[in-house]
């Protein structure tokens, strides 16, 4: 005998457009409603891709509104993420006088046996 065909109700709509907006993946979701991932996105497309999109823009618009209300850490985050700003950082070594430094690597090789050989 075949398992019942699903029928969407408002609630599970709005259940399946939450769980997309927080993160779940499809495969939980469907575990939750007592469904096969594929009924899920047969009946549920549009709450998957909104409850997602629904997320995003929140999430968006509360950076957004701390960034533009003065978080420094907001701040740099959004000029990272929106306008390309990157960190860069150069090093140069000197000595003393501000003359550059004479590096010397040494490479030394050592027996398996214990002895060193130059």
């Amino acid at each position: 005998m075949a398992p019942p065909c699903h029928k969407p109700t408002a609630e599970t709509r709005r259940q399946v457009e939450t769980f997309s907006g927080v993160g779940l993946p499809h495969e939980q979701i469907a575990m939750l409603l007592d469904i096969d991932d594929k009924t899920l996105r047969k009946h549920y497309r549009r709450e998957l891709d909104v409850g997602s999109a629904k997320a995003t823009a929140t999430v968006a618009q509360t950076l957004f509104k701390q960034a533009t209300g003065g978080n420094t850490a907001a701040m740099i985050f959004w000029m990272k993420a929106r306008a390309g700003w990157r960190e860069k950082q150069e090093v140069a070594l000197t000595d003393a006088n501000g003359g550059p430094v004479r590096m010397i690597i040494e490479e030394r090789i050592v027996d398996p046996r214990g002895d060193d050989r130059d």
